[in-house]
């Protein structure tokens, strides 16, 4: 399994951006689906966004137009740049990837609009 660590989080105004990063170590993110999911207080853990192995992008409703997912060329960093940032989008944003059942978590980044 690839570990993941994610970065970026912190305190931000409503309009502000934030870049959110997972690093992966022990493996890489080429031929594996990836996403960014969060978890906002009493709430239960949703998707975000996706990028599976063929490039293909998913992005929740309420962050499209907003939230940009991307993988870096050596296929070790994905990134989740956020913009124009809402007290909505308050909560724990983790990273996962793998394949099939084989999901690897990072321990979470917290995101405070």
């Amino acid at each position: 399994h690839v570990q993941l660590v994610e970065s970026g989080g912190g305190s931000v105004q409503a309009g502000g951006s934030l870049t959110l990063s997972c690093t992966a170590s022990g493996g890489t993110f080429e031929d594996i689906d990836m996403g960014w999911y969060r978890q906002a207080p009493g709430d239960e853990c949703k998707k975000v966004s996706t990028l599976d192995r063929n490039g293909d992008i998913e992005y929740v409703e309420s962050v499209k137009g907003r939230f940009t997912i991307s993988l870096d060329n050596t296929k070790t960093t994905v990134s989740l740049q956020m913009n124009t940032l809402k007290s909505e989008d308050t909560a724990l944003y983790y990273c996962a990837a793998g394949s099939d059942a084989n999901w690897s978590w990072g321990q979470g980044t917290q995101v405070t609009v």
